[in-house]
């Protein structure tokens, strides 16, 4: 008889203690001890920002059990009350142990990787539906499972040298993750046929947080993180809906070819957006996963509600656009577009209503940003990155708007040097190799290297910048940066006449782009 993995209480979450010591827990074990808990770890940033949308909605559950009005549709329905039952867990400090035993002992079997009738996370149906025209099981692999390994003759390698002629199997503590991420990053596109009554599809639709970035509040420790981060029931369009089941709560299966009812507050929010279906495939002693189903769940369009941890920018066809993740884009850059709070919707939902957090709190709230770099479309996977900022709530906009407008200025000011940085490194190409314009397609050798470390530099600089008290003018701080950076660039090769000429007058593009500037720049 296989054996049973329960997500509840098998160890499958590495954490750090606030003291610094690690350990590996399972899910009731992580909310009792969460307040003692400083971070979890994950297998990479990915799964880390998939999990956390699950322990948001488990973070829920428990604390309305503790605060029975948080679950109250009449409360939901006024944010500003909402927020206050939200506060009165935060001062109990902890998750009651007695309602996190009490809920995890409730759902236990929605949490079993491997429940022959519903599996934690997964869709047993895919083992019949997923069949080749000769009525065999037709899986996709365990390759196709993890994210980061090649999968076909083209798939990109992020890590490791695995190929698919010899997959190496899967723990099922690490499994878990990749299945949550394949529901949140997976491609569209073609996958896994799935056969439906007489039909037969092998299309799907991309995942919820296909190549975005996501921020959350991150707090000192993860019991007051998980309460920070659920998504207060006005910063969506999604329907008040306490009683929606997660999907570890459902006592049946989704109809995968059913229209899509409308999204709920928080189930839906947090969980209901995904477009995949995926099914573990054991060895014998359940010890090891060896193959896996991955194919679409269902063929309904996302509807028009935001992930509350997604920046939005509106595109040129005036519609809402999460902002992509970029491996070549610091998180600081991003910024301001959480600590301003305009009409057009970029803040994050979740960073809404900061006035409601404990004065006390607030200058110790960091903001953690995961991002996972894909083609939208297409099923290419470019690498993945996450990070944290300082305690940085405490300058938002509502509290502090002076500090919020100085990064926004200073973030600004290092884009406007970045780009006179491109410009300058091309065009001193351009006047070394005799031309007269810049050569878009062979730009030259130098601007690659001045950008690395101009934007290396920049991160550094915008931080010194920010302290409060700083007054520093910040074009001239990221200029000082851009030339340092595109001497770098250049080398020794500045000793050439022709070289020295060009970047004198590269050095006069940047002091160009500087507010105020000199009347002349310094000769090099």
């Amino acid at each position: 008889m296989p054996r049973s993995f329960s997500l509840a209480d098998e160890p499958f979450i590495p954490v750090r203690y606030l003291d610094g010591v690690t350990a590996r827990l399972g899910l009731r074990d992580l909310f009792t001890q969460a307040a003692t808990i400083a971070d979890m770890e994950a297998p990479h940033p990915p799964a880390a920002t998939a999990m956390l949308r699950v322990l948001y909605g488990m973070a829920f559950r428990i604390a309305a059990r503790m605060t029975p009005a948080l679950a109250d549709t009449a409360v939901a329905a006024d944010p500003r009350q909402w927020l206050r039952e939200r506060n009165t867990v935060l001062a109990q400090g902890r998750f009651d142990h007695g309602h996190v035993n009490d809920y995890f002992d409730a759902v236990v079997s929605g949490l079993d990787l491997f429940d022959a009738a519903r599996p934690a996370f997964q869709d047993p149906r895919l083992a019949d539906e997923c069949r080749d025209i000769k009525g065999n099981p037709k899986s996709s692999g365990v390759n196709k499972l993890v994210a980061g390994r090649p999968t076909g003759v083209n798939g990109a390698i992020l890590f490791g040298h695995g190929t698919d002629a010899a997959p190496a199997p899967v723990d099922p503590a690490a499994a878990i993750w990749e299945v949550l991420t394949q529901r949140y990053f997976g491609p569209g596109g073609q996958c896994t046929a799935r056969r439906l009554g007489t039909g037969k599809d092998g299309n799907g639709l991309i995942g919820p947080l296909r190549a975005a970035v996501s921020f959350h509040p991150w707090a000192p420790d993860l019991f007051t993180t998980l309460l920070l981060g659920l998504p207060c029931p006005d910063a969506d369009q999604a329907a008040l809906n306490p009683d929606d089941p997660f999907p570890w709560e459902r006592a049946d299966l989704p109809d995968p070819l059913a229209p899509a009812p409308p999204l709920s507050w928080p189930a839906g929010l947090l969980t209901g957006m995904t477009r995949h279906a995926v099914l573990l495939i054991p060895d014998l002693e359940s010890s090891q996963i060896v193959d896996a189903y991955v194919t679409w769940s269902t063929k309904a369009p996302a509807g028009p509600v935001l992930d509350p941890y997604l920046i939005v920018d509106t595109g040129r066809d005036g519609k809402f656009h999460a902002r992509s993740a970029d491996l070549d884009r610091s998180v600081w850059r991003d910024l301001d577009a959480l600590m301003m709070d305009r009409a057009d919707n970029a803040r994050p939902a979740v960073f809404r209503h900061t006035r409601w957090i404990p004065a006390a709190l607030r200058s110790q709230v960091r903001v953690r940003a995961y991002g996972f770099a894909q083609e939208r479309a297409q099923q290419r996977d470019f690498g993945w990155y996450s990070a944290t900022t300082p305690p940085v709530l405490q300058w938002f906009h509502e509290h502090d708007p002076a500090m919020a407008v100085r990064f926004e200025q200073c973030r600004i000011a290092a884009e406007t040097i970045g780009s006179a940085l491109d410009h300058a490194a091309k065009r001193a190409w351009a006047e070394v190799a005799g031309r007269d314009t810049i050569d878009r397609k062979k730009p030259g050798p130098w601007v690659s290297p001045a950008l690395t470390g101009y934007w290396s530099a920049a991160e550094h600089t915008f931080w010194q910048l920010t302290r409060p008290g700083n007054t520093r003018q910040p074009h001239r701080a990221f200029r000082d940066d851009a030339e340092t950076a595109l001497i770098a660039a250049i080398g020794t090769a500045r000793r050439d006449i022709r070289v020295a000429r060009a970047f004198r007058h590269a050095v006069a593009l940047l002091w160009q782009a500087v507010p105020n500037r000199p009347p002349s720049p310094p000769q090099p």
